[in-house]
């Protein structure tokens, strides 16, 4: 069905390319600093043409007939610039336009509606192509949006977002995202443009928007996993001065001060810091945490053409630890959501430090060096029980005897990056070019100690009472593993204007990995090494018709891979497993651009899995064989519209279907674990001078948990755990009077229960009905 649809679609494309001999318009949007404005809107008034100014304040108009033109430049802030222009045949006209910041004060009036979904350019996309350009499925959270729900975490986040889900809580202080059936790890997780580990909670107070591709992104990343990336940008400095500093208390005795302060150190420096700090108790007894967040950045504009940005990031958190409700007999247990089994005295300890730096250099108009480099480290301690069934099940009638575990890791990550993009001209088609290298690495030193077993006993039903032991015993150590690994990559993408009507992407990149592993084992004093090599090139190819420029069609390939660990049956490395990845799509801005309305489907195909190898009747779980399949298929629909008489709306819909297509372990055609078949989402919120309000809504269809049902093992115990579906609802309300806003917001209104499951072992209610109040002082 989607190759009958691809080659229709592809026929119809190829029989309407059209080249004219007409006069072209190129221009730069800068304020009176020389910086760079984007989002600018330049519009032809004779022809009601209109673009807008990318990251470097380029616009470009085609295929324009010659003659006298008004032009007119406007953005927010600044007064609107009209000038009149002459544009002859077979000629290219170059501008360029200096906006003047308006008298009014206007840096912290929040405006909505101004870009649509489709205007929004994604800074993790490397090179600034306009949505409606790009042969791919995205989108942007912007800080209008995060303001006016409130989002405060990951999960607030993601009710925006359909296609892109929280598939895990393990132990509570982390939240696992998953996107089109496939788990993102911190290697597909980015902050400023730089990966952040994502197994702690995230900090939203610093954030200004949130981007995400979906789909392939592996020219751009290397080794990512197949679903898609996300970026969070946090706020930057800027050279007027404001700031903001509030106070947030909500349930469960949470208390969270905040602030936010930025202006100019002078005219070339400017500085921003935001901080905040929470401590709070949780629906679950005996369950709390703290935090401290700091984030600081500066600005320096070391000449007209060049700029250096410095970010900062620094997150320490102390959580207990909880794995939740427990399952018997892949059933979940039906016990009070407030009830805790873990040990009272046990914690997660976690740390992530980051500096990154980034230099922009405008070597001409057309184009730009950017140069990215950047270093973290991260850190986790966890001492507490083992999770329900991981040892020790529990038994029918409740009894479970808590074993210990204890575990703790150091992480060092750098990265060094450099892309130059430009625009050149070659006949009558324009390029915008991508051209780029990064090398990162990873070393991970991770102790496991030896569990401590049969530390006391407990009943989750609370039918029985036992003695619970409060001490802390001393575990010792099993093994250290340090894993360090290096990555290299170079690229070139290049989106190709063929004509007003028709665009072209074609890249390839080249990874190289090399993966290390060293192993030591106390109780034998021994060592055991291991490094593997591996390389990749990943394509992509996109085609884009657009008949107006209000709707805009697509069609891509891609390929990924990921890297596999184990050897074959010759005892030889296994290469990468190559990951086929097909979209087809179609943006539009209806209603004069007041709603962007996209649908996409797609599908992700592994034909080389790696699996357990049969061959032989060989037993050794590290043999394997490219063999097995996975195929992921769905579609998605993204609405989101821009205010309209005070009214705003975002809403969503994503199926899809994840299956083992072929499989000598598990059941063919049995869904893979996590992913939700259908999810949907829908936002509603009205603004009114300083008064705003909204509700945002989301809906999680079932999916599975447990544990998949292996085929060559007889009367197999292990099942699969079907999740019920859920609709939760939040409501948020706001009020700013000159320099004071109050902020209110209710969670889970209908107090609705379901469960975030790891496997048989992490089973996770989410919250409760909840309420938390703030209020600031902005200046």
């Amino acid at each position: 069905m989607l190759a009958s649809i691809r080659l229709i679609l592809l026929l119809t494309l190829f029989s309407h390319v059209i080249f004219g001999q007409t006069a072209q318009l190129v221009g730069n949007v800068k304020d009176l600093q020389s910086r760079p404005v984007s989002g600018v809107s330049v519009r032809l008034l004779e022809g009601k043409k209109g673009k807008l100014s990318n990251e470097q304040g380029l616009f470009e108009f085609q295929n324009l007939a010659s003659g006298t033109y008004t032009l007119q430049a406007s953005f927010v802030g600044f007064k609107t610039l009209v000038q009149k222009i002459q544009l002859e045949e077979g000629k290219t006209l170059s501008l360029s336009l200096e906006l003047v910041e308006t008298t009014t004060d206007l840096k912290e009036i929040v405006v909505v509606g101004q870009l649509s979904q489709n205007e929004k350019p994604v800074s993790i996309g490397k090179l600034p192509i306009r949505p409606m350009d790009l042969p791919q499925s995205m989108m942007t959270l912007d800080r209008s949006l995060l303001e006016a729900q409130q989002v405060r975490t990951m999960s607030d986040a993601l009710m925006n977002t359909n296609g892109v889900y929280i598939m895990g809580a393990t132990g509570g202080y982390q939240e696992e995202i998953a996107a089109r059936g496939f788990a993102m790890g911190s290697s597909n997780t980015f902050k400023n443009g730089m990966r952040f580990a994502n197994g702690m909670m995230t900090e939203f107070s610093g954030v200004e928007k949130v981007e995400i591709l979906k789909g392939s992104t592996a020219i751009l990343f290397g080794n990512v996993a197949a679903g898609g990336v996300l970026n969070l940008v946090t706020k930057k400095p800027k050279f007027t001065f404001g700031g903001e500093i509030g106070l947030r208390a909500g349930s469960w005795s949470a208390l969270k001060p905040t602030l936010d302060i930025y202006g100019g150190l002078s005219s070339k420096i400017a500085a921003r810091m935001n901080a905040s700090v929470e401590e709070a108790n949780s629906f679950r007894d005996g369950v709390s945490s703290k935090r401290t967040y700091v984030n600081p950045s500066l600005l320096f504009k070391l000449s007209d053409k060049t700029e250096l940005l410095v970010e900062g990031d620094y997150l320490q958190e102390e959580r207990t630890p909880d794995f939740g409700a427990g399952i018997i007999n892949y059933q979940i247990v039906q016990v009070p959501r407030e009830r805790f089994l873990g040990v009272a005295w046990s914690y997660m300890k976690q740390e992530q430090a980051s500096v990154n730096l980034n230099v922009t250099h405008r070597l001409s108009t057309d184009w730009t060096l950017k140069f990215m480099g950047g270093l973290r480290t991260n850190s986790s301690d966890l001492f507490a029980n083992t999770r329900p069934n991981a040892g020790a099940l529990i038994s029918t009638d409740g009894t479970w005897v808590r074993n210990l575990q204890k575990t703790d890791l150091q992480e060092k990550y750098g990265i060094a990056q450099i892309d130059l993009t430009g625009n050149i001209k070659l006949g009558q088609m324009n390029h915008q070019v991508l051209l780029g290298a990064d090398s990162d690495f990873f070393n991970t030193v991770t102790n496991a100690y030896n569990n401590y077993a049969r530390y006391d006993t407990v009943n989750v039903f609370a039918s029985r009472t036992y003695q619970n032991r409060t001490d802390q015993p001393t575990l010792t150590r099993a093994t250290t593993t340090t894993a360090p690994v290096n990555r290299l990559g170079i690229y070139v993408q290049d989106l190709v204007h063929i004509s007003e009507k028709w665009k072209l992407l074609a890249g390839l990149r080249y990874s190289y990995q090399q993966t290390a592993s060293e192993v030591y084992t106390f109780s034998s004093a021994k060592t055991a090494e291991a490094v593997t090599f591996d390389g990749a090139f990943s394509p992509r190819f996109g085609l884009v018709y657009q008949p107006t420029t209000a709707h805009s069609f697509f069609a891509s390939y891609a390929n990924s891979f990921t890297i596999n660990s184990g050897v074959d049956i010759n005892n030889q490395a296994l290469p990468p497993s190559l990951i086929d990845q097909y979209e087809l799509g179609v943006k539009n801005e209806l209603f004069g651009g007041l709603l962007s309305a996209n649908v996409t489907a797609y599908r992700i195909l592994n034909n080389n899995l790696a699996q357990n190898s049969l061959i032989n009747a060989t037993t050794y779980s590290y043999v394997k064989e490219l063999a097995g399949s996975v195929q992921s298929e769905g579609l998605e629909i993204d609405l989101m519209s821009k205010s309209i008489h005070g009214f705003s709306l975002n809403a969503g819909y994503s199926f899809n279907e994840t299956k083992y297509v072929k499989s000598n372990t598990y059941i063919e055609g049995s869904l893979l674990k996590y992913n939700p078949s259908h999810t949907a989402n829908l936002g509603i919120s009205y603004r009114l001078n300083g008064f705003q309000a909204g509700i945002t809504t989301v809906y999680i269809g079932e999916r599975f948990a447990g544990r998949s049902t292996r085929i060559k093992v007889d009367n197999d115990a292990y099942r699969l755990i079907q999740l019920p579906d859920y609709l939760q609802a939040d409501v948020s309300a706001s009020y700013r009077y000159k320099n004071i806003a109050i902020r209110a917001k209710m969670a889970n209104i209908g107090d609705v229960i379901s469960y975030n499951v790891h496997d048989d072992n992490s089973v996770n209610p989410i919250a409760p009905r909840n309420w938390n109040v703030g209020i600031s002082y902005l200046w």
